[in-house]
């Protein structure tokens, strides 16, 4: 067996043996299974990315047995290994061994770790299944193994009636966008003849400017293909119209968040455009949608994210927006710089969603920033290295705009490529939303830095922390279950949040630093978002470097990234003028002036409540299909099932039977005259009908 062998099947292997384990063997054991095989997997996924950096390694097909034969269909299953294979073996295997590591200490309270550990495994394997596919049935197969790990790790607290709503929702919207991705599929093998992706890709030029019949109409044929292709990309990276489910993930423990939104589910639709996209470049209509959706969402998640007071659903929309950012690069024609933004958003994403964790696990399991403020110096280590991951999602750096090497945090190089390809491709809208989102995104990031470790305490207006204050053994098993709900009426007033208004009684509480095993995985994924952006923008966005790099892996385009490099110096300093002009809204509104933000969303309530509520999208999908689905299910169950089928059916069989039987009882009265006198009446009926005859 080669080494992609043991790093697809280890995971695997750990969560059959964690799973069939459950109690008996306690809570460690589990935890050392699935831990260790996620370490072992990424030690030996980072050799193999070495290498095809390098420019040492060739693609390589590893077989493991025949699936399916059907028909002229034949579906191997293989482990494909090439340079965009490698970069999703270090990035999931990576983050979803710190993930584990991390959850040693976030989930220590909870009873059914055997469980958690097991699912968190089970994902990684559905994922790596995912980016190691040789055809496209094998990645339908790890598409849809995310979307069930995903649900059961969202609802894993499934004695929480929240968490299985979220689990329900983001299940029955990722169908929604894998029935795309499936009658794309079909489609594709219907044009193509096979499903084997090499030879799909090598055939796309051919098909240029051919037609297929769809919906009784005749349209291009890799438009079609490539736009069906898309929808189930949009399903599983949440984007615009069918994102909904992803904010309410957050129902699920952080660890789960942290690994759904860094490396795995949201991921695999920006891996499966740029895998396919030598199709994708048949067609600038499926370009074009890629790039309007993408800066549509980018757009949309960054306003919302202005709004949010939950620490994690800040950081869930960042991850929505920051998807935009390379799903709108992938539309431009810059896989390269797409690919690139989901390597270091894997880094600095990670890290500001388990330093999220380690806020919530000081503030005894409290979401809401409002009843944060203050805690730089109760945990320094968290401050710190949320600090750095805020530095490199805003994209702190140094331009390189006089031919000098460009330095700085792992965002400033892969969004401002972004950004600048954008430019390059001619593409000056989405050039300008990504700049503005620049600015928003520089914005709620301090925004939620100085909410959280600025200003006074504001500890005591939550319930959480006020049994904090009174039981200083913190919370027990049934408290962990609802930990992560939403807080609504407790919340302090705009007044007292704005403020610092601090009541009585948090003399008693302190918060208090993570253990070693939680901090051990920020330290490290701080590096990471230092300098993974600085040690490999080469091999991603440089022109010669990054044809080098990418073997015909993906459509690298040479000339746009020449391009890229040769844009006005104002265009290579605007996404820094950006992120210093949200950077400095942000100071002035938490900092210098408390009471400028109550002050603005009074004067724009409107504009304020339409972002605080996410667009309204929840609501007008609760409108246009959630109440419709319940009136279309309520008519069958109360018409059609109670009122027609059982009535007519089981329950007029037994109404029958109930009759007959009330009339044979009356019969049976027990007195031998009543029995005589029927005698009677059944003899003369009996020669009444003789006699007739």
């Amino acid at each position: 067996m080669s080494a992609i062998h043991f790093i697809v099947f280890l995971p695997l292997l750990a969560a059959v043996v964690a799973g069939l384990s459950n109690k008996s063997f306690g809570s460690t054991f589990p935890k050392v299974i699935t831990t260790g095989s996620l370490f072992i997997a990424c030690a030996l996924s980072w050799p193999i990315f070495l290498q095809y950096l390098g420019g040492s390694a060739e693609p390589t097909i590893s077989p493991v047995f025949t699936w399916m034969l059907s028909g002229s269909m034949q579906v191997d299953w293989a482990l494909r290994v090439d340079s965009l294979t490698a970069v999703m073996l270090v990035v999931v295997t990576s983050v979803s061994a710190l993930v584990h590591l991390y959850s040693w200490g976030y989930m220590s309270e909870e009873p059914d770790q055997p469980r958690f550990f097991a699912y968190l495994s089970l994902f990684t394997f559905a994922m790596l299944m995912l980016v190691t596919a040789n055809n496209l049935v094998q990645m339908f197969f790890g598409w849809e193994g995310v979307g069930l790990a995903s649900y059961l790790l969202i609802g894993f607290w499934f004695r929480k009636p929240s968490a299985n709503a979220a689990a329900i929702k983001a299940f029955v919207v990722n169908r929604v966008g894998d029935l795309g991705f499936m009658l794309g599929i079909f489609g594709t093998f219907l044009v193509f003849g096979t499903i084997d992706i090499p030879t799909i890709l090598a055939a796309a030029p051919n098909m240029h400017g051919s037609t297929i019949g769809f919906l009784g109409h005749r349209f291009d044929t890799m438009t079609v293909l490539c736009l069906l292709l898309f929808v189930g990309a949009m399903g599983k990276s949440a984007q615009l119209g069918l994102h909904t489910w992803l904010p309410d993930a957050m129902e699920g423990p952080t660890p789960v968040s942290a690994l759904i939104h860094a490396a795995t589910m949201v991921t695999a639709g920006v891996f499966m455009v740029c895998r396919m996209s030598p199709m994708f470049e048949q067609s600038a209509v499926a370009l074009g949608v890629v790039t309007f959706v993408g800066a549509a969402t980018c757009f949309f998640a960054a306003t919302v994210g202005t709004t949010q007071t939950d620490i994690k659903r800040v950081i869930a929309y960042s991850t929505c927006s920051q998807l935009g950012y390379m799903f709108f690069a992938a539309g431009v024609g810059a896989y390269g710089a797409a690919m690139f933004h989901l390597f270091t958003h894997a880094f600095f994403k990670a890290l500001l969603f388990l330093g999220a964790g380690s806020v919530i696990h000081a503030m005894h399991h409290e979401q809401d920033m409002r009843f944060y403020g203050g805690l730089r110096k109760h945990i320094p280590i968290t401050f710190w290295t949320m600090m750095f991951g805020t530095l490199a999602i805003t994209g702190v750096g140094i331009p390189g705009i006089f031919g000098n090497t460009a330095f700085g945090f792992a965002g400033f190089h892969s969004k401002d490529a972004i950004i600048e390809a954008s430019w390059a491709a001619g593409q000056t809208s989405a050039f300008w939303v990504g700049v503005f989102v620049a600015l928003l995104t520089s914005f709620y990031s301090w925004r939620l830095v100085f909410l959280t470790f600025y200003g006074k305490p504001r500890w005591a207006g939550s319930e959480h922390i006020q049994h904090a204050v009174h039981d200083h053994h913190g919370h027990g098993h049934d408290d962990h279950h609802d930990s992560e709900a939403e807080v609504t009426d407790q919340a302090p007033t705009a007044d007292e949040i704005l403020h610092g208004h601090q009541p009585e009684g948090t003399a008693g509480y302190h918060p208090h630093e993570s253990p070693w095993v939680m901090l051990v995985p920020l330290v490290l994924l701080t590096l990471g978002a230092i300098f993974a952006g600085f040690v490999f923008h080469g091999a991603f966005i440089e022109p010669s470097a990054g044809e080098s790099y990418w073997h015909g892996a993906i459509a690298f385009n040479e000339h746009l990234m020449h391009a890229m490099h040769e844009v006005p110096v104002w265009v290579k300093l605007s996404a820094t003028f950006a992120m210093l002009s949200g950077l400095a809204i942000a100071y002035g509104a938490y900092i210098v002036s408390p009471s400028f933000p109550a002050k603005f969303a009074e004067a724009f309530r409107p504009l304020y409540l339409f972002s605080l509520n996410k667009w309204y999208f929840d609501e007008l999908y609760n409108f246009l299909f959630v109440r419709p689905a319940f009136a279309i299910g309520r008519l069958f169950w109360k018409k059609g099932d109670e009122a027609t089928i059982d009535r007519f059916g089981p329950n007029g069989a037994a109404r029958v039977v109930q009759l007959g039987s009330f009339g044979a009882a009356r019969l049976q009265s027990g007195y031998v005259y009543a029995y005589a006198f029927i005698m009677l009446i059944g003899l003369t009926a009996a020669l009444t009908w003789v006699i007739a005859r």
